[in-house]
């Protein structure tokens, strides 16, 4: 599960970029109930996405041309340059190089030798995730990719991750990522490697009180069911959708955790 504890590496930030923000904010708040906090005049239509006063993510306009509206996981860095450098060694590309954000913090954009884009986070003012892990905010975080040794070795290198393989399906194997400093048994989230993925991403998993509702709503607002609703024995209920501006995304009903 994902920690809102500070810890390099693990995931700190989740923000959407989208082609149409009014009506991604609509979608949203309309499925999770969350509420709208703005940062201002001055921040190109950036904010925060909310649930009882406590940040959840962040949203802003898609900044790149040609990029598709997609959510994009910040991994917490104690110092970004050397994360950028870090990446670059690995063989990944840094899209963006480390800027401050007021005094939020520091951060810089990446993408993976196989595609998925990603970010790192130095905290300043803004620290993280304010809720994670009940119904409403992120539980999970996972690279979706056609090239899953590629993967393992960029992220092993770039980021130290600890990586435990766990069997699925009989023939498929999912490797579920920690920390630096884990002994592996405290995931954040998961690599799928799989040669017939339409797109390599991350897809962020949002924790929900009933998957199969949260399922209905998301497509009575305009979102496309990709994977329907399903049972995973020790995870949880868990369906995959696609919102109405094309960004991917999970929700989960983990096995245990308190509605």
């Amino acid at each position: 599960m994902i920690s809102s504890t500070f810890r390099p590496g693990s995931p700190i930030w989740l923000d959407l970029g989208t082609t149409d923000l009014d009506a991604s904010t609509a979608f949203y708040t309309g499925l999770f109930g969350w509420t709208i906090a703005s940062t201002g005049p001055h921040t190109g239509r950036h904010g925060f996405f909310e649930q009882d006063g406590k940040t959840v993510a962040g949203f802003g306009p898609v900044m790149e041309p040609g990029v598709f509206s997609g959510w994009t996981p910040f991994f917490g860095s104690t110092n970004v340059e050397a994360t950028a450098k870090s990446v670059e060694q690995a063989g990944g590309t840094v899209r963006m190089p480390a800027t401050d954000v007021r005094d939020s913090g520091r951060m810089a954009q990446f993408t993976d030798p196989t595609g998925g884009r990603f970010a790192a986070w130095q905290p300043g003012r803004n620290t993280g995730f304010g809720v994670v892990n009940v119904p409403g905010s992120v539980s999970w975080v996972e690279l979706h990719t056609t090239d899953g040794p590629a993967a393992l070795r960029f992220y092993r290198q770039a980021l130290g991750w600890v990586v435990r393989d766990m069997p699925i399906g009989g023939e498929m194997l999912y490797h579920v990522l920690s920390p630096a400093d884990s002994d592996g048994s405290d995931g954040f989230g998961g690599i799928m490697a799989m040669a017939e993925f339409p797109a390599v991403l991350w897809r962020p998993y949002f924790e929900v009180a009933d998957c199969d509702a949260s399922l209905a709503k998301g497509v009575a607002l305009g979102a496309t069911a990709m994977m329907a609703a399903e049972t995973m024995p020790g995870v949880g209920r868990m369906a995959e959708l696609v919102d109405p501006q094309g960004s991917r995304f999970a929700i989960i009903a983990t096995e245990g955790q308190p509605g």
